[in-house]
């Protein structure tokens, strides 16, 4: 969530069509991603690879990407021109989905997939940077730019749900490729803004944070509610396996994936009006706690109604938390430190992601959907840290348990 009230810097007109191309740089990532979440586990099961494998395989890049991704958003800031890391991470992607085709086996799909992900992890961070070099120099409105790579991951996921209807999980590579291709000739097309002014948010990782962002209030915040995200984990690794297996089509799967997002969109559209009406602990304790019950109903058998409008909880238990966890940081983190904290962010959610991914290859494979469970705990975890959190919020010791945001 970017503030609106930080006045935009100025220097000397945008490139033209600035709003455009940024919009349809963040299509084509997402195009990908429309493929691959929720039906790359897919392919890897018409391999025959185990439960446990499928695990590994999603969970290893992963832990990579948190590395490799602080390490290229460096070499973008300092090169001068981030376009370059930008066409040269489209390239190197789609070389990787090339090279899939040939990988039959667990060994050779797991270090080929791991590469790709290594290659591709720097691309939307590159492309969120552009874009809010864009809102702070010349005000573009960052909402009306980034909502269209939601919609690109929508459209994909229903093209691929119909593909792997007709064709089976053979769809999953020739999609993911075709959008990587995307991926390059958008790159080639982005809007050059030249040197930042500020470091990325991924770069800022290779610091140490700063005070305030050390303070353990606000630790055990970010813990919390990053712990709440991975306990998506499952979802993306298995739900589609899951579906497909219980004998949903392609398209219905391509649905209940779209659902989600649409949901999540539609309350980022309301986040404004939201934010006026309700406080930022009640957008975080919200979505934490419906993620406990998402997962806990997860496993019943809800036909596919029933699993539609448990999909829209991720308006919840992703979008509303996020955005009380961005106006939370905007509060209590300098602007000059915004970097620092939204490398934070995305490191805990990176680590937690890929430890959970791994072990709901373990779940899955021992309990079936009802490993769902596991990702219930995880979650309500998560809501213990939030809530330790908030207790030990520095101006609500200091006011005897009282503050304005706990009302």
């Amino acid at each position: 969530m970017i503030p609106s009230s930080a006045p935009a810097f100025v220097a000397g007109p945008p490139p033209r069509h600035f709003a455009l191309r940024i919009a349809l740089l963040f299509s084509a990532p997402l195009i990908v991603n429309g493929f691959a979440m929720p039906y790359f586990p897919v392919w890897l099961s018409s391999l025959s690879l185990s439960d446990f494998e499928i695990g590994i395989v999603l969970a290893v890049p992963m832990f990579v990407r948190v590395i490799t991704a602080p390490l290229a958003g460096v070499l973008a800031d300092r090169i001068g021109e981030r376009t370059i890391v930008l066409i040269w991470s489209g390239i190197l992607s789609f070389a990787g989905a090339v090279v899939l085709f040939y990988a039959q086996s667990f060994w050779p799909v797991l270090v080929i997939y791991t590469l790709q992900s290594a290659v591709y992890s720097p691309y939307v961070p590159i492309v969120e940077a552009i874009a809010l070099s864009g809102v702070r120099r010349w005000g573009f409105d960052y909402a009306q730019m980034r909502v269209w790579g939601s919609v690109a991951f929508i459209g994909a996921t229903m093209l691929g749900g119909w593909l792997i209807g007709v064709v089976g999980g053979q769809m999953v590579l020739p999609a993911m490729a075709a959008g990587f291709a995307l991926t390059i000739l958008l790159a080639v097309a982005a809007p050059r803004v030249g040197r930042p002014r500020r470091p990325s948010p991924i770069t800022a990782i290779t610091e140490p944070p700063p005070q305030s962002l050390r303070q353990a209030d606000l630790q055990l915040l970010l813990v919390g509610v990053t712990l709440v995200n991975s306990s998506h984990a499952m979802l993306f690794a298995f739900s589609a396996i899951y579906w497909q297996h219980i004998g949903y089509s392609g398209t219905q799967i391509g649905i209940l994936w779209s659902a989600g997002v649409s949901a999540e969109v539609l309350m980022f559209f309301l986040a404004r009006a939201i934010v006026r009406r309700f406080s930022v602990w009640t957008m975080i304790f919200s979505g934490c706690l419906l993620a406990v019950v998402r997962w806990l109903i997860f496993p019943m058998d809800l036909g596919f109604s029933g699993y539609f409008v448990l999909q829209c909880f991720h308006a919840f238990t992703y979008a509303i938390m996020h955005t009380g966890m961005q106006h939370k940081l905007v509060e209590r983190v300098a602007e000059e430190q915004e970097a620092s904290a939204q490398g934070l962010y995305f490191f805990y959610t990176g680590i937690f992601t890929a430890i959970f991914t791994f072990l709901s290859g373990y779940f899955y494979a021992w309990f079936g959907v009802d490993g769902f469970y596991s990702m219930s705990a995880v979650a309500l975890s998560g809501c213990l840290f939030t809530f330790l959190g908030w207790y030990l919020q520095p101006q609500r010791l200091a006011s005897g348990g009282k503050t304005s945001e706990a009302s």
